[in-house]
């Protein structure tokens, strides 16, 4: 089992933050970046995945996803809620994401939904080397980070989408897309901001 970073407080509470989280549909969590999602099928990582419900609709829209979530009960909740036979859930995490690189896989889209601010700042700089490892040329990261106070008995830190998109830029990811948006659970002290992050593509010979 891999053990990861952020992770304190979702097992406990894994099927009521499922219903929460699929309480909000993927089209109006990802409004502000939707535009950005390649044409089906694509070869998509969905980071982070809780319950699936962005990689289940990632899924129906024809592409190829790996679910990774490493909250075994959050990966239950999802493979229970969303079988489809396009969607793969697997048992890894950020920083390093070790099975997925070790098994070569490459990606043309990567999500990171509420996750990156898990991460503390040494698990920031590797974690941004292991997604751009595992980046297509052309590929992209869309990101959401979470900005507003710590709820109990989680791990999170204040990470700002300046900071994300010049470390992203040490790993040959550029930003193209920044936008930010209130809480659409109508937290008023929480906002977030939505990041795209693409590697270049390869040059033509």
């Amino acid at each position: 089992m891999v053990t990861a970073s952020g992770t304190q407080g979702y097992g406990e509470n894994a099927a009521a933050l499922a219903d929460q989280y699929e309480s909000i549909a993927f089209a109006d969590v990802h409004r502000d970046v939707i535009h950005l999602i390649p044409a089906a099928p694509a070869r998509v990582a969905d980071i982070g995945a809780g319950s699936g419900r962005d990689a289940a609709a990632l899924a129906r829209m024809g592409h190829a996803v790996v679910a990774a979530e490493p909250t075994p009960e959050l990966r239950r909740e999802g493979q229970r809620r969303h079988a489809l036979p396009n969607l793969e859930w697997v048992d890894d995490a950020l920083p390093g994401l070790a099975g997925l690189r070790g098994q070569g896989r490459e990606f043309d889209l990567i999500m990171l939904t509420a996750v990156w601010m898990h991460l503390d700042e040494e698990e920031r700089r590797l974690g941004m080397a292991a997604l751009a490892s595992l980046l297509a040329p052309g590929g992209q990261v869309l990101m959401s980070l979470r900005h507003g106070p710590v709820p109990a008995g989680r791990r999170m830190f204040d990470v700002s989408a300046r900071e994300t998109i010049a470390l992203a830029a040490t790993h040959g990811l550029a930003s193209h897309h920044l936008a930010e948006r209130e809480d659409m659970l109508d937290r008023a002290d929480v906002r977030w901001s939505f990041l795209g992050l693409r590697r270049a593509r390869l040059a033509s010979s």
